[in-house]
């Protein structure tokens, strides 16, 4: 982060992975912004219970989006993971797979264009937008602010020798103000959910 100052576009989970690769230039957190939800979505089903036995579901071959579809399938129901499943697990981690399903990894930006070959497809916000989908009214199943999604709820963030800044602090304040809210919901179609939490939420 040299040319720029502050950024709000990592989650805590991209943060804490980018910290551990640099440590001689970490970064700080600042405050907390959005989450942008994942959701399984689907051409052949309304609701992730009519999801039947063998049914092939599309996952990303990005290996922190991949982790982040299973943990969201988990809390559909779908499947049981290990209890040490961290934030690059993978298939290979399921503990419990009762309707056999079948995983299909695909590149991550082409989940919109897949939809119709498989059961159902894991999407990011970003890449459903793109693709003309609303995880809030098109997907069958999608992520909420839980402590299951706590990792990947996106932060502000600026050089560690930044952090006591007050102009940079500020600026969380300023994110979090009705009129600034009113525009991304606007602009995104209410599709990046506005998380207000202490940093110290990271850590129950």
């Amino acid at each position: 982060m040299g040319n720029v100052d502050v950024n709000a576009f990592q989650s805590w989970s991209y943060y804490l992975t980018y910290n551990q690769q640099n440590k001689k230039n970490k970064l700080a957190a600042l405050g907390t912004t959005y989450l942008e939800p994942m959701g399984i979505y689907s051409k052949k089903y309304q609701k992730v219970s009519q999801i039947p036995d063998g049914a092939t579901i599309a996952i990303a071959n990005n290996p922190s989006q991949a982790a982040r579809g299973l943990i969201l399938l988990q809390k559909a129901g779908l499947i049981t993971l290990n209890k040490d499943f961290g934030i690059l697990g993978t298939v290979s981690d399921i503990k419990s797979n009762p309707k056999n399903l079948k995983f299909k990894e695909i590149d991550d930006t082409t989940g919109p264009r897949v939809i119709k070959n498989v059961d159902a497809v894991l999407i990011s916000n970003t890449v459903a937008l793109e693709g003309g989908l609303h995880v809030l009214t098109d997907s069958i199943y999608h992520e909420n602010v839980d402590q299951s999604t706590k990792d990947n709820i996106n932060i502000l963030a600026t050089a560690a020798k930044n952090k006591n800044k007050a102009s940079y602090k500020k600026l969380v304040k300023l994110y979090h103000k009705k009129d600034i809210q009113k525009y991304i919901k606007t602009k995104y179609y209410g599709t990046k959910i506005e998380v207000s939490k202490p940093l110290t939420y990271f850590n129950n």
